[in-house]
């Protein structure tokens, strides 16, 4: 037996090969569910998990996303549940909806041999009415967000008190988004007597906190792994102007052979116009954001799955959590200016042994990420070339050349139009080829076959002059890589109305005030995560974010709904609720506010740009 203090490590490279699922004590109906699946050998994570938790043991898993985790708890629980028992035996805490639904799914999937099991998906964004029911019919699993399962659990909605299995998945992940204090309160909540699960990507000091608080002698397995991204992924970049992004990836989408995809943006408005320029391209591509209604966003993830779209433009948030088999590359349209962000985004592909591929576009102002993204991921990024016009040319004449070996093979239409072109030479006096020539003209429509050679010319010139007049140029202000200048006030007006501030070529932004600040211990980044999760905002609905001492400052859109609002009213960050208002511009009374200026204002030590 291990504690925290001495830690059990599972290393992917020690974990037997020829170990299977059926030694690690699950039962028959899920045994014969993975066979059905096709799940033969464990990965590290569940082959060291699975036995101490069917030995009823609290686990710390440490392994990094898409390395097994949901198998690792869930295939325990299922092996012991009772389905005669109609109150929740099982809950899993996830950080986002996407990462719940992810997780009922696979509970589904490992229960289709278990009759009786009910799995239900509990998160912000859906109605009350089709949980409610549920509840009330009885489930066996409860996988949710922590907002939305603490309010049933206000509301009286949710029975946990005979709760058997408690899983916290991507814990570092819901604390970073400022649901501490809801995680805390559900734990303490619920029976003493109950199994705890906690995975996580790493071992901050409040995991460790609340596991030593929470958890009964843990046993912690650790995967070591010697990077953070998968060494299934195939990396490369490619340095690119903003104006030359567009053209740029569809030539990248023309020579890659890829079976679908998913392509990262910073903002929704972006996933809307992008995806609409690939349309118009001949592309099957629909984007996802917090914006879009949940069961949209349902239908387009299962399209995707179907091979009915073959790419999905997205934010970050929005896609968090998808798994689909079908996705063999990501493109990073907007590279992430944190690390953390690029390991997520690119493990969307190459999962599961797998492989994949990942290509990130970079300006050339944006170098340094590219070099923070090697150094933490601890692995080289290949430089690639943008596909010149013989290489999409050269990609268009082999797939010609398939199509017509395809059509070749249908014998009895063959022999069909071939009457009808020698009735047509015979009569017409005009050699077959050319026959041939003029149906491949037919064929193709309004677009050429071919691009034209000089169409290389405006690319070339383009990246001469990317260094002078790149998204803003010498003349104007410089602009950060959201189109929005870099030379923002530091004061936020009075009057009736928040402040509006202007994107150049985006929308308004406005200044909001919450109730929690330096006191409170709070970052940035805490705040966008909450705001996010809870709001179903990106990284992209958000400006600077000041810290004051007692209080935050923060942009957003000027046109935020109501109940958007309204949700963010009940969102906790460090355990406090942040009480979200318009920001009315009143003077700080702060200690520290002498520095301010000719209105009273302080100005703020802690700002940062998203």
């Amino acid at each position: 037996m291990t504690s925290l203090d001495s830690p059990a490590q599972a290393d992917a490279d020690n974990t037997p090969a020829s170990l299977t699922f059926s030694e690690l004590g699950l039962n028959d109906a899920v045994l014969k569910s993975l066979k059905d699946i096709g799940y033969e050998t464990p990965s590290a994570i569940q082959a060291a998990t699975i036995p101490a938790l069917l030995e009823g043991r609290d686990v710390v898993g440490l392994a990094q996303t898409g390395t097994g985790k949901t198998a690792a708890f869930a295939l325990p629980i299922l092996s012991r549940i009772d389905v005669h028992q109609k109150t929740p035996q099982a809950l899993v805490l996830a950080p986002t909806r996407e990462l719940a639904l992810q997780v009922c799914e696979a509970f589904e999937s490992y229960a289709s041999h278990t009759r009786g099991v009910h799995v239900l998906p509990v998160y912000g964004g859906q109605g009350y009415g089709v949980q409610l029911s549920a509840l009330r019919r009885g489930v066996h699993v409860v996988v949710g967000t922590p907002g939305r399962i603490m309010d049933h659990l206000q509301k009286g909605t949710l029975d946990l008190t005979e709760l058997k299995y408690l899983v916290l998945d991507e814990a570092d992940e819901m604390l970073k988004m400022g649901f501490a204090e809801d995680v805390e309160t559900i734990l303490a909540d619920t029976p003493d007597t109950k199994q705890v699960a906690l995975f996580s990507a790493t071992m901050p000091t409040s995991i460790r906190r609340i596991s030593k608080k929470y958890l009964n002698d843990p046993e912690e397995i650790t995967v070591k792994t010697k990077t953070t991204t998968s060494v299934n992924i195939t990396q490369r970049y490619l340095i690119v102007s903003y104006a030359q992004k567009v053209d740029a990836l569809t030539r990248i989408l023309e020579v890659e052979n890829f079976e679908a995809m998913i392509i990262f943006v910073r903002t929704k408005n972006e996933t809307e116009t992008l995806a609409e320029k690939l349309r118009a391209r001949g592309y099957s591509a629909q984007p996802i954001n917090g914006d879009i209604a949940q069961a949209q966003r349902e239908r387009t993830v299962n399209q995707l799955k179907a091979g009915k779209l073959d790419i999905l433009v997205a934010t970050d948030v929005a896609a968090r959590g998808l798994d689909v088999e079908r996705i063999s590359h990501v493109v990073n349209f907007d590279i992430p200016t944190d690390t953390e962000s690029y390991v997520h985004r690119i493990g969307r592909t190459g999962r599961a042994g797998r492989s994949g591929d990942a290509i990130s576009f970079i300006t050339p102002r944006e170098r340094y990420l590219l070099g923070q993204i090697e150094k933490a991921t601890r692995q080289p990024l290949t430089q690639m070339q943008l596909p010149s016009v013989d290489d999409v040319n050269s990609t268009r004449l082999s797939r010609f050349d398939d199509a017509i070996s395809t059509a070749l093979a249908q014998t009895d239409k063959i022999a069909q139009f071939r009457d009808i072109i020698d009735h047509y030479v015979r009569h017409h006096d005009v050699p077959e080829a050319d026959v041939a020539a003029a149906l491949a003209i037919v064929s193709q429509g309004e677009t050429p076959l071919l691009l034209d050679p000089r169409d290389e010319r405006p690319v070339r010139e383009e990246r001469r002059s990317f260094d002078r007049d790149d998204r803003g140029g010498r003349g104007g202000r410089d602009r950060d890589d959201r189109g929005r200048g870099s030379d923002r006030s530091d004061r936020f007006g009075g009057g009736d109305r928040p402040e509006r501030r202007s994107r150049p070529g985006d929308k308004q932004m406005a200044s909001y005030r919450l109730a929690v600040g330096r006191r409170h211990k709070v970052e940035p980044r805490q705040i966008v995560g909450a705001l996010a999760n809870e709001g179903g905002l990106s990284r992209g609905d958000f400006g600077a974010i000041e810290i004051r001492p007692d209080f935050s400052l923060v942009e957003l859109p000027a046109d935020l709904p109501a109940d958007t609002l309204d949700r963010l009213q009940a969102t906790r960050i460090s355990g406090k609720l942040i009480e979200i208002r318009p920001d009315r511009g009143r003077p700080s009374r702060s200690s520290d506010a002498g520095d301010g200026d000719d209105r009273g204002y302080k100005k703020p030590r802690h700002k940062k740009q998203w």
